[in-house]
């Protein structure tokens, strides 16, 4: 793969077709539409955005998890290539145990009715990793240990513990079959904030043991700052800015970007800056505006921008943005 990016997506459309229409074509949710981005291999990439912005389903398009309509996924390993829309059966089944996903929701995402070995080991059997039961035990024991799990909560049933006690159980589910990336669909948005900075740190801590690159998932650009090397700021669909995160925190190019970054609450007493407000809510995937989808929000708006649709600009320092006037708003 090009510049030795473990996972490249170009031009990658997630589209939902509602049902069937007497005339004419039947109306399209457009969930992910036209995304192109590289994440490379050792990284922490972000993506941020609005809830209905398409990050979820983005990253489980990438996984072959959510129907790709259109474009390319390509995953490369240390020896395999992949081009994810046309996996057989037997290279997705392969590509499970190289690319798995951690779920948001810590407490429904475990059976209740399986002990936390037996949640932990299910990857392993379903897949056949292992030849053994002992063998079994010794990578669940293994795994567990690295997400701070002793060897008596492999006994116990997931109500008898506490919501950052199952993400660190999810955890060691997603990387018990030694995956080299890891999808963490909002990992930490159900945790109390001091409970977040456990799993962000043993997230960091892991990715740095394991060599593994990540997708982090998130609606909170703070924790986004704390933990990412890189951060793609989608916007309905699309991403609408991309760059490494010194270089978005501290000059975002995107209206919608200083808009998300001017609502971070600032510890600094002195500190008088105001967010952003913007006006509406995000428009429907199933009628995207024309021109720039940021347009029937964005407080810079021309009237080009409600007829041009703006392409993701290379614009130096390994940044992207897609805007017609990020020129003139840049540093405001």
């Amino acid at each position: 793969m090009k510049n030795g990016n473990h996972v490249s997506v170009q031009d990658l459309s997630v589209h939902y077709p509602l049902g069937r229409s007497l005339f004419g074509e039947p109306p399209v949710v457009r969930a992910v539409d036209g995304v192109s981005l590289e994440i490379p291999r050792g990284s922490f990439f972000g993506l941020v955005g609005e809830s209905g912005s398409g990050k979820t389903t983005l990253g489980r398009a990438i996984l072959k998890a959510a129907p790709i309509t259109h474009g390319h996924v390509a995953y490369s390993d240390e020896d395999v290539d992949y081009d994810v829309p046309v996996l057989s059966k037997a290279e997705l089944k392969d590509y499970r145990k190289r690319a798995q996903l951690i779920f948001q929701d810590p407490y429904a995402a475990l059976s209740p009715r399986m002990t936390v070995r037996d949640i932990i080991a299910e990857p392993l059997e379903v897949m056949r990793l292992t030849a053994s039961r002992e063998e079994t035990d010794e990578r669940v024991r293994e795994i567990a240990a690295k997400c701070r799990l002793n060897l008596e909560h492999l006994r116990r049933f997931p109500h008898a513990f506490s919501g950052g006690q199952r993400q660190r159980i999810s955890i060691a589910r997603a990387l018990v079959c030694r995956p080299k990336f890891v999808v963490a669909d909002e990992s930490v948005a159900a945790l109390d904030v001091s409970i977040q900075a456990d799993i962000l740190n043993l997230l960091k801590s892991l990715q740095e043991e394991l060599d593994l690159t990540f997708l982090f998932i998130s609606h909170d650009l703070g924790v986004v700052a704390h933990i990412c090397d890189h951060v793609a700021v989608m916007y309905l669909g699309s991403i609408v800015e991309s760059a490494p995160s010194q270089e978005l925190f501290a000059n975002p190019k995107h209206p919608y970007t200083q808009a998300l970054l001017s609502a971070i609450p600032s510890l600094d007493p002195d500190d008088t800056g105001k967010a952003q407000r913007l006006e509406g809510e995000i428009p429907s995937p199933l009628n995207p505006p024309k021109g720039c989808k940021f347009n029937t929000r964005c407080p810079a708006a021309m009237d080009d921008c409600r007829k041009i649709e703006p392409a993701l600009e290379d614009v130096g320092e390994e940044t992207h943005v897609a805007c017609l006037r990020w020129k003139e708003l840049a540093g405001r």
